[in-house]
């Protein structure tokens, strides 16, 4: 929540029954605990090739980051949210 906060004073939050929506003109990301230990990262990537880490996820949010631990948060992971928040403004 804190790296998508710092990317703009327009992102908003939108706690859901089920998962996190983030938004700025339209939804950017969406958090969603997946099972226990893993939580999914969607991220909104239309058009982006897919690779072992960035997998193709749904119509909402076109790509999926598995997080099993703090450390996957990486600039990575990061890199991708930043590029979806450009995408959704």
């Amino acid at each position: 929540m804190k790296f998508a906060q710092s990317l703009g004073s327009d992102v908003e939050i939108a706690p859901k029954k089920t998962s996190v929506s983030l938004r700025r003109k339209k939804q950017f990301a969406l958090i969603t605990p997946a099972i226990k230990t893993r939580i999914d990262l969607g991220v909104a990537l239309k058009g982006e090739e897919p690779t072992a880490r960035l997998e193709t996820y749904n119509a909402m949010c076109s790509h999926r980051i598995r997080l099993e631990a703090v450390s996957d948060f990486d600039d990575d992971a990061k890199g991708w949210v930043k590029d979806a928040y450009s995408r959704s403004g």
